[in-house]
């Protein structure tokens, strides 16, 4: 308990009695008697031989139960074991290497390290670090080619993560970077340490072929990234047809199903091969398994096909639509729960273009704008 806020009364012997109150603070001035606490308490790590001079090995973490003045800045000491000062240790705790280690040379390094405190008087604390030499990187990162289609609104694109590169290395403790030509970096940006893809705003309609690269240290292997923009017209959202599945996940479709519905959807509904077929977004279906896919079909000469048309297309078409995947509803509107009777359903669709949901896999990501419906009856 740092401290105490106590409230005096005194009251004095008259009649009536008189009396006042004080607050009175009492204030525990910390002692440094809690040694820095190392975590774990010994440390084992790995270097591959012939990395570079000054690359981390390890960073130490060190806590103390002590107020703030007698805790850090912690002084990090290297007791016994770098008599021939193949390590250094900074002042935050990182070890690094002062030498290019050879597996042939050794293989091992017990280090034993102090950790001091900034108290008076000074409390320390000791940790044992094994540091293993191992062989160098002998197979190369394997990386899987990544296609990434983004749906936008009209020059409304707000920027964002867009998908992820899978990257393996068979070398168990290669760590694996990622890179991208920096003549990419005005639109696109990869986290070095994971692998995720950031779009920056206002991306173009049409294709980018992004250069990115993973490597293990000593090879770096080039991995395919190929990024579709579509931006949406206004005309497409009044033209649209809800396709609504069974018991798929939006990640599973975009991985499993999308590519072939998409040529069964194209084989059903197209009427000249010059026609485009538009995905607007896929979104789940709140409170259940169900998924919804919104398209709308756009004629080779300008324009878009009613939904009544596309609605009769798709109900001659859907058994075959179903040995893809199966298919819950094809909605043009959705009144469910709105009773007409003499009036008509109306519903319009609207798009939040700032709120984009990404649904990535290994081989595909697929990034769209959140969608609304908004049904009523009309005269």
């Amino acid at each position: 308990i740092s401290g105490y806020s106590l409230v005096v009364q005194a009251r004095d012997s008259g009649t009536p009695p008189l009396s006042s109150s004080v607050t009175v603070n009492v204030d525990i001035s910390d002692v440094n008697d809690n040694s820095p606490v190392f975590t774990p308490a010994n440390y084992t790590a790995v270097i591959q031989e012939n990395k570079p001079v000054g690359t981390s090995i390890l960073q130490l973490v060190v806590t103390d139960k002590d107020s703030f003045h007698n805790g850090p800045p912690f002084t990090f000491t290297i007791l016994t074991g770098n008599e021939e000062e193949e390590f250094t240790l900074d002042p935050h705790g990182v070890l690094r290497s002062a030498v290019i280690f050879k597996h042939m040379v050794s293989t091992e390094y017990v280090l034993c390290v102090q950790a001091k405190d900034s108290g008076r008087p000074q409390q320390v604390s000791h940790t044992y670090v094994q540091v293993r030499v191992i062989e160098e990187s002998i197979h190369k990162p394997t990386a899987i080619p990544l296609e990434i289609f983004i749906v936008t609104m009209e020059d409304d694109f707000p920027g964002g993560v867009i998908g992820k590169i899978h990257a393996t290395d068979q070398d168990v403790y290669d760590v694996l970077t990622y890179t991208l030509k920096s003549e990419q970096k005005s639109l696109f940006k990869v986290n070095s340490h994971d692998g995720k893809i950031i779009a920056l705003g206002g991306l173009d309609n049409g294709k980018y072929v992004l250069n990115v690269s993973v490597s293990d240290g000593r090879f770096q292997v080039p991995i395919d990234v190929v990024v579709h923009v579509e931006q949406l017209l206004q005309e497409m959202l009044q033209n649209t047809v809800t396709i609504r599945f069974e018991n798929v996940s939006p990640e599973d479709f975009v991985g499993l199903h999308m590519h072939g519905f998409r040529r069964t959807l194209r084989n059903a509904v197209l009427s000249q091969k010059q026609d485009s077929l538009h995905i607007i977004s896929i979104q789940p279906v709140a409170g259940s398994s169900q998924l919804d896919m919104l398209f709308a079909v756009q004629m080779h000469g300008g324009g878009f096909y009613k939904p009544s048309y596309l609605i009769q297309k798709l109900s001659n078409a859907r058994r075959h639509l179903e040995n893809v995947i199966r298919i819950s509803a094809i909605l043009e509107k959705n009144c469910s729960g709105l009773d007409c009777q003499e009036q008509h359903c109306e519903q319009s669709l609207s798009i939040d273009s700032h709120s984009l949901m990404t649904y990535s896999t290994a081989r595909i990501s697929f990034v769209c704008p959140r969608f609304y419906r908004n049904v009523r009856c009309m005269c």
